[in-house]
């Protein structure tokens, strides 16, 4: 039976996916530059690693009102015809293969813009939930316009100018730049998440053939109460959205539960207990999926903020009384960030997960 691979992700509570052979890269939200006269769901641009961007928002494509991006957002690069867009979406899920005939042809009454040209490819079942598939090729209409764009914005607006000069072949006129980007969409943003925004571009501008990648160590950054923490991304597999938790009995508290992953069972574990910190009294609602010493297991989290590489350099040593949770400390978004070290306080002390719980 012929399958379809698909990139599952969310906006506004919907499960959509569209499929993978276009997508190109998925990143975090960064800092965008807005630019005025741009076609209406471009909510602006970016200097990725020296070649201009353009950054639509699902939710503006799909006549959606005017989003408020969060410091938690993904951008999804797809490419249709030799041009990149990025799209904005909430929480990117994973990749799943879909049997063509578990696909149903989406109504021709819904989901269609203003021209009539539907966005939609299908509709599938995925874990009891309808899942939108999405058509790349009408997301990204307006293909000269998009193009156009880019073409025309100027390098010294993204302080890029020597990131690409073998591409400014003609002389173009400077774009009109709007007001910054967080007080048109991101107007309740701290001081902390704008200064996470624009290091993420930062990031981005830097050319991945100038920075020696091997020697970075990379990491997810996540926010458990008022702290953020460090885990290394080769032991992470996934981040997901918790659902459907099955309590074990006679269980530690650090313990949450055993959840149904496509098929798999995995025990989510609380750490807080380990790193000593206040129990929330909330339930948690993402996780993040770790491999460690022949361990899966979910973590849960308050929130997934970033995916960082750091030079060796900037990581310092923590007290001895602390390297038995943690391999180091270092400064993120004004902040200190504990790197964990998962192996040990996931089989030593008090805090152990036995799979055959």
């Amino acid at each position: 039976m012929e399958t379809q691979t698909y990139l599952i992700f969310e906006l506004n509570d919907l499960q959509y996916g569209i499929e993978t052979a276009p997508i190109r890269e998925i990143f975090q939200l960064p800092e965008l530059t807005p630019i005025a006269d741009a076609p209406g769901d471009i909510i602006g641009i970016l200097n990725c690693r020296g070649k201009i961007l353009p950054i639509m928002h699902l939710a503006k494509r799909l006549g959606q009102e005017t989003p408020v991006c969060q410091v938690n957002d993904s951008v999804i690069v797809i490419e249709w015809q030799g041009l990149q867009v990025g799209m904005v979406v909430h929480n990117v899920h994973d990749v799943q293969s879909l049997h063509t005939s578990t696909i149903e042809a989406a109504p021709t009454y819904e989901l269609r813009d203003h021209s009539h040209t539907a966005f939609a490819a299908g509709i599938a079942k995925l874990d009891n939930s309808l899942v939108t598939l999405l058509n790349a090729e009408a997301l990204i209409r307006q293909t000269d316009d998009v193009a156009l764009m880019a073409w025309e914005a100027k390098l010294n607006d993204l302080d890029s100018a020597t990131a690409y000069p073998s591409e400014r072949i003609f002389e173009v006129q400077e774009i009109p730049v709007l007001t910054d980007f967080f007080s048109l969409y991101c107007p309740k943003s701290t001081p902390e998440e704008q200064h996470i925004f624009r290091q993420r571009a930062v990031d981005l501008r830097q050319s991945l053939e100038t920075s020696d990648i091997g020697s970075l160590l990379p990491l997810a950054v996540i926010g458990l109460g008022e702290e953020y923490f460090g885990v290394d991304l080769h032991q992470v597999r996934e981040f997901i959205n918790i659902r459907h938790v099955m309590p074990i009995p006679c269980c530690p508290d650090h313990i949450v539960g055993n959840m149904n992953l496509r098929g798999e069972v995995m025990t989510l574990v609380d750490i807080r207990e380990a790193l000593k910190l206040t129990q929330s009294e909330i339930d948690a609602v993402k996780a993040v999926v770790i491999e460690v010493d022949d361990i899966i297991a979910g973590i849960t989290v308050d929130q997934v903020l970033d995916v960082v590489y750091l030079s060796p350099s900037d990581v310092f040593s923590m007290p001895a009384a602390a390297q038995s949770q943690f391999q180091g400390t270092t400064h993120y978004a004004q902040k200190n960030l504990s790197i964990l070290d998962l192996s040990k306080i996931l089989t030593q002390g008090s805090l152990v997960v036995n799979q055959a719980a």
